[in-house]
């Protein structure tokens, strides 16, 4: 089945990514709905760019982590939530690529899905140098610099796996490359909702997956053109 990836990039203070996936077969089922937490999620700590001053610029209000990112309505955002079983694995990967940038010195998006050997296309549009460190276990490992003004590279990742990504530069830049085997994905927004769209008829296994509260997992059966609506409640830790 060929599929068509459109990513939605909305940046604020804290930059949210909101990725869509929309399959070349219209008319399909729905699963759709929203994130949150339950109890007090650890407060994000503040982010020192003094020995970075051009990326400090770009920030005139300080920035912090993003390990956990909520909203109103104790809602989650970087959520990925994808069909785990019940879908075919994609037979050939997207043409389009997924982008991560290093701009202000964070990775943008945090939090990058994408499907076995699509291709990543990594962007320094900082005036300082960078440093990318995928910290595979499946796939290969890799560790490469970005001078300032260095053309765009590429990768792929052969496997599925959910990969921490680190600066040896900046200590405090970090994201998570997330390998699946189908295009039926989706990031939860800052409001912690999502759609999967275009789903055929068929029963599912949807899993939510967050870098610091793990994962859960839902069936849901979808029936003709209908949408189902489904919601995950993470339990929040305090550190």
């Amino acid at each position: 089945m060929r599929v068509k990836l459109k990513l939605i990039l909305i940046t604020s203070v804290g930059a949210f990514a909101v990725w869509a996936v929309t399959l070349a077969a219209p008319g399909g089922g729905t699963v759709s709905g929203k994130v949150t937490y339950e109890g007090t999620p650890a407060r994000q700590k503040p982010i020192d760019m003094s020995k970075e001053p051009a990326c400090a610029q770009q920030h005139p209000t300080p920035i912090t982590t993003e390990t956990v990112v909520v909203g109103p309505g104790n809602t989650l955002a970087n959520v990925v939530v994808y069909v785990s079983a019940g879908a075919p694995d994609d037979a050939t990967p997207p043409t389009q690529a997924v982008t991560i940038t290093q701009k202000g010195c964070q990775y943008l998006p945090h939090v990058v899905p994408m499907v076995v050997n699509q291709e990543l296309k990594v962007v320094n549009a900082d005036s300082n140098s960078h440093n990318i460190h995928p910290l595979a276990k499946i796939n290969n490992e890799w560790n490469k610099s970005q001078p300032p003004g260095t053309p765009p590279f590429s990768e792929k990742f052969a496997k599925p796996e959910f990969i921490p990504v680190k600066c040896n530069i900046h200590p405090w830049m970090h994201s998570s490359f997330v390998v699946l085997k189908n295009s039926h994905y989706a990031v939860s927004s800052g409001d912690g909702s999502f759609t999967l769209a275009n789903l055929p008829a068929g029963k599912y296994t949807v899993t939510a997956w967050h870098e610091a509260y793990g994962e859960q997992t839902q069936d849901v059966t979808i029936a003709g053109s209908e949408t189902k609506t489904i919601a995950f409640v993470f339990k929040a830790k305090p550190y």
